[in-house]
């Protein structure tokens, strides 16, 4: 028998709860002693984090290291596509940028693909972890693409991995989905699947029995050995999740003046919404997601995001009417900030002489700040230690301070410090800049006083915040799933 041991998380569609559940057994699997790794063989994607040798891989797998203990690396997820518009994605292999292809492109280069996904695996995943925990992606019964497939179930067969498929009740059907699921595959394919999870269930989950029951019978009826592995509880833990941007578009936001409101300026390639997650951990701040200009005006801070396409997102924006209504409300003291894509937006400038985002040249930015980008094709991916060094605007008590982060940029721009800063307007290439708890505090602290709301003293830094959630979550895994017969599927 072999030592090395694996699982399969997959699920009956995007946005069940895959990318959690898999953090989830991470943490349990690591806390009962096992060296355990994430692995996703492809991603897409446009919230990435560079690890510790300048690497991209996918937000979702950093989660899952982190609460396995792990240090992120970008052979958890060898493969992360992050599209460009509608018709072609960047195909980012091991880390780095390989090209640029449209889905039948892309799938062409299956069999290359799928090789570099299994080789990954082998020498970093297989000779070095106690056990991985897999993550599919979608659904692994879209039939069209199977003899594609390098995420489901062809990643499932590469490595011979049991699979655990997992359902997301909250948005209904979900029995009909776990059952056409399995039904719609093959045989061996079908055969792979040793048990189902009810994820994102509301109420009383007794009056799930009789449907278990009835579906439980239908598995066997088919001499499929199936087994019902518990229903997980809807629970709102502060984690970060890739798709978790549609929920948070989704719930309400406080206009009451007890709270700092910040508005995050939503553009068609947003990317790295990630970085605003560690404003979770602040009780008296409420941020929301931005797309129609009538919605601004009310915040205490305005936000531009990465972007993936900053030229078109930028022009969009100008259609929208939000670029001359920000530049209003910078007049009125608003605090503006741009991180990356938004750094760039705040310029002069934007040039793509190389088309590399669009057919755009050059577009006028917001010209808040003197500098101008170009894009090139060389694309700049490393963590980062810097030192502020500011000396007016809002940050000129900031100097000094010590920041962590990471950069991912083709844009090349002309500044010399970290954070530039004027007035009431900042701008940074470091993503991440808010998950540094003491630089976020004090800088809230700002508002606090200009709203004469109580001062918070420095809380937990962000690594601990995230700690005490990933327990959270694996003790939520624990208590409402059959975690021995989690292991016994292990082998």
């Amino acid at each position: 028998m072999k030592k090395h041991k694996n699982i399969m998380i997959q699920g009956t569609g995007s946005s069940v709860g895959k990318t959690l559940i898999v953090a989830g057994l991470c943490r349990i699997f690591a806390q009962d002693g096992y060296r355990v790794s994430p692995f996703k063989s492809q991603n897409m994607a446009l919230n990435s984090f560079v690890d510790i040798e300048g690497l991209e891989l996918s937000r979702g797998t950093v989660i899952q290291a982190e609460a396995g203990y792990e240090i992120p690396r970008a052979f958890m997820n060898p493969i992360l596509l992050k599209p460009n518009s509608d018709n072609n994605s960047q195909v980012i292999i091991n880390g780095k940028v390989a090209y640029t292809a449209d889905a039948k492109t892309y799938f062409s280069n299956s069999k290359e693909l799928k090789k570099i996904a299994l080789e990954t695996y082998k020498n970093n995943i297989e000779n070095n972890f106690d056990i991985a925990v897999l993550e599919g992606g979608g659904s692994p019964a879209e039939v069209n693409l199977r003899e594609y497939d390098l995420v489901n179930m062809g990643m499932a067969e590469l490595v011979d991995s049991p699979v655990i498929l997992v359902g997301n009740i909250d948005i209904g059907g979900v029995f009909a989905a776990i059952y056409g699921t399995v039904m719609l595959l093959n045989e061996k394919d079908r055969k792979r699947i040793k048990g189902y999870i009810i994820n994102k269930f509301r109420g009383d989950s007794d009056l799930l029995k009789p449907a278990i029951k009835i579906l439980d019978k239908k598995f066997k009826d088919e001499s499929l050995d199936i087994t019902f592995l518990g229903v997980l509880p809807y629970v709102d833990l502060k984690i970060e999740e890739e798709d978790s941007l549609s929920d948070e578009d989704k719930k309400v936001y406080s206009d009451d003046k007890k709270y700092i409101n910040i508005s995050i300026i939503k553009t068609k390639k947003m990317s790295n919404f990630t970085d605003f997650h560690a404003f979770k951990q602040y009780d008296d701040v409420r941020v929301r997601y931005i797309y129609d200009v009538k919605d601004l005006e009310d915040e205490d801070i305005i936000i531009f995001p990465g972007s993936k396409n900053t030229i078109t997102d930028l022009e969009d924006l100008k259609k929208r009417g939000i670029f001359e209504k920000v530049k209003e409300l910078k007049e009125k003291g608003k605090i503006i900030i741009g991180i990356c894509g938004g750094l760039q937006m705040l310029g002069k400038k934007i040039y793509d002489p190389k088309h590399l985002e669009s057919d755009i040249l050059e577009t006028e930015g917001f010209n808040f700040f003197d500098y101008k980008t170009t894009f090139d094709e060389t694309k700049k991916t490393e963590q980062v230690i810097k030192k502020i060094d500011v000396t007016e605007g809002i940050l000129k008590d900031f100097n000094g301070y010590e920041i962590k982060g990471y950069e991912i940029h083709q844009g090349v721009t002309n500044i010399l410090t970290p954070i530039i800063c004027k007035d009431n307007v900042f701008a940074t290439y470091i993503h991440g800049i808010f998950d540094n708890s003491k630089f976020t505090n004090n800088f809230l602290n700002i508002i606090r006083r200009k709203k004469n709301m109580p001062e918070q003293k420095e809380i937990l830094s962000f690594n601990e915040f995230k700690e005490k959630e990933y327990d959270k979550l694996a003790k939520l895994l624990r208590e409402n799933l059959d975690i021995k017969e989690i292991y016994k599927i292990l082998g």
